[in-house]
């Protein structure tokens, strides 16, 4: 069941995303369930949101990402189109690869600009998902 919220959440991600938007970020706690992290962001418009929600997920971007422009966009959006790609990849393969992992698909554009902080969160889950789950999306060792 929680493999399916991971999931559910990352097709979220980028449900008809819109560059040139607001982006709030909202960690409400009143409103979000006690037994997971919820992070939420949209813009003023909700032409797009992302939720992740995943215990842990969000003490693990407090104490252990690194912070918000220690990256570029640029380096964000190359990593986030070879994890995506990979993880699209393993998502066909439900015979090698765990399908409780990978359950549903990542829409994610290389040629849509996201912007900072949705590339920021994404590249964090999807090193956050490696770390915890064991996996490897690339060629590299996930970096923290």
């Amino acid at each position: 069941m929680k493999k399916l919220l991971y999931l559910g959440l990352i097709s979220l991600i980028f449900w008809a995303c819109n560059s040139s938007k607001t982006i709030a970020v909202n960690e409400d706690k009143t409103s979000q369930p006690k037994a997971s992290d919820t992070i939420r962001i949209a813009n003023e418009e909700l032409e797009y949101e992302i939720i992740i929600i995943d215990p842990g997920f969000n003490s693990w971007v407090i104490s252990q990402a690194k912070p918000r422009n220690f990256y570029s966009q640029s380096y964000l959006e190359g990593r986030n189109r070879v994890y995506v790609a990979e993880w699209n990849n393993r998502l066909l393969q439900p015979n090698k690869y765990s399908p409780n992992l990978y359950e549903m698909r990542i829409d994610y554009s290389s040629g849509t600009d996201y912007g900072y902080e949705v590339n920021y969160l994404l590249y964090n889950y999807l090193i956050y998902f490696q770390i915890k789950n064991k996996q490897q999306l690339a060629g590299f060792v996930p970096r923290q």
